[in-house]
Parts: structure tokens; sequence; C-alpha cells
């Protein structure tokens, strides 16, 4: 007995005597590819930040989206990559557009190009706009948009990518592309919580087409990353009602 004990003993695989500690996370080829495609579109280096690493630029984009910054692709970085948001680059808090971009006239027009295969579309879309104007003067009653519904490449420099990924975008108030709505037809539109409410996509664009940039607070509409909430019930949250104060102000605003 005591012989085969210790040939148990003997046989047994080798074992540190302490725990192998993993190693760090680092990002593959394809990773660090897409994470940089990622950064590229939506947090772009400037003049300030064109020497930061691969890292810190993780870290940045960490901090604004209120994640453990650690530099790496973790799973919950990883996931957000592939949520669902608006095209558009990334802020923090409400921010504006640049120089204030604003309309400086009211009451202003509305013009709208729409795809004609689905009249939900533009029940949704009207309804978008008189959620907007209820957060405007009576003498702002029309917003100035042109709606597209496009794919991929579409002449602005700002190609759509298909299903899910970047589901729309829009250019501050301006000249020529100026208030447009661009919105990807590979989308699977709804006005119900599944798929993409277009409600919800509208309002976020109508935002930017009025001079709002993105914001990193959690549930504002401006928030970059799409999430459901029932567009009946919905309310401008207050993140946003200061940012379109800020352009318009507070005697042209009704709640």
């Amino acid at each position: 007995m005591h012989y085969l004990l210790l040939c148990a003993v003997i046989f047994l695989p080798e074992t540190p005597a302490f725990p192998v500690q993993p190693r760090p996370e680092s990002l593959s080829s394809i990773d660090l590819e897409k994470t940089k495609q990622y950064l590229d579109k939506f947090f772009p280096v400037f003049t300030k930040t064109q020497n930061l690493s691969i890292e810190e630029r993780i870290k940045e984009m960490q901090k604004f989206f209120h994640l453990n910054v650690t530099g790496k692709l973790d799973k919950e970085t990883e996931k957000l990559l592939t949520l669902p948001r608006c095209g558009m680059p990334d802020a923090a808090e409400y921010q504006t557009f640049s120089g204030n971009q604003k309309w400086a006239k009211t009451p202003l027009s509305i013009y709208s190009e729409i795809i004609p295969e689905c009249c939900l579309r533009s029940t949704l879309l009207t309804k978008a706009q008189e959620k907007n104007n209820s957060a405007l003067s009576e003498t702002c009653s029309r917003l100035n948009y042109q709606i597209q519904d496009l794919n991929l490449k579409h002449g602005d420099g700002s190609a759509f990518d298909g299903k899910s990924g970047t589901l729309a975008h829009a250019f501050p108030p301006g000249e020529g592309l100026g208030g447009d709505a661009h919105f990807d037809e590979d989308e699977k539109w709804s006005d119900i919580d599944q798929d993409i409410n277009l409600f919800l996509v509208a309002a976020h664009e109508f935002g930017h087409s009025l001079g709002l940039d993105h914001s990193n607070v959690t549930g504002a509409l401006m928030y970059p990353i799409y999430s459901y909430q029932n567009p009946e019930t919905f309310k401008l949250p207050a993140d946003d009602r200061r940012g379109i104060q800020k352009l318009y102000g507070k005697f042209m605003m009704k709640f």
C-alpha cells in the first residue's frame, strides 16, 4: 500500500508552488484593427491626442462610456463595439457643435425625402418632429430636416455599414448638407420595442440637426448608443434640455 501511494506521488504532473498569473490581455491583429476603426470613427485623433497609444485611446473611450478604465479590450468594451449606435463622433455631457451652430431663422420649413415602401415611416417621422417641436416655442413650429433613407455610400463621405452597427447620422445646421438626417436602409425599423425604433433614432438625429452633439450621460436622448424606451411616454431628458436651451434660449422652451 505504501509503495502504491509513493508511485502515485512520483507520477503526479509537476505543479508550481504558486498559481500562475494570467497573461495580460493583448489585442489580436483583428481585434486591434476593429478597435482602431471604431476609435478613428467615433473618437478621432486631434492635435492634442495624436500621440496617444491605442491603450490610451481605449481608456478615453472607456471613460466616456463610464466603463472600467483598463486600456484593454475586455468583454465589456468588446461588447460596446458591437452595439447599434449613431454614426456621429462622440463628445461629453451635453455638447453643441463647434461654434454653437444653430438655425438663426424661425419658423423653419420642413422638407422630407422618405422611402415610400412603408407608410409607417412617415407617421413615425411626423411624430418625432412633433416631439421636438414641443420643446420649442410656437414661433418655431416646424424644423428643417431633409430626411433620407440610404444604404452604404451615399455621397456624404459617411458610408453606412449594413444591419446594426451605425443606424443613422445627421448634420448640424448650415448650408448644403446642413440639417440633413440619413437613415440606414438595411436596418429593420419598427414602431415597437423590437428591432430598431425609428422614432427614437429620428429624435436623436434631429437633435444633431438642431445643433446638439453627443452626450456621455446615460439615458440622454443624445447618448450615442441606441437603447429602447417607450415613445408614448418619452420626455426630453434634462441633459438634452440644457443643450437645446443653450442654443435657442430658455424663453423658447415649453414643457
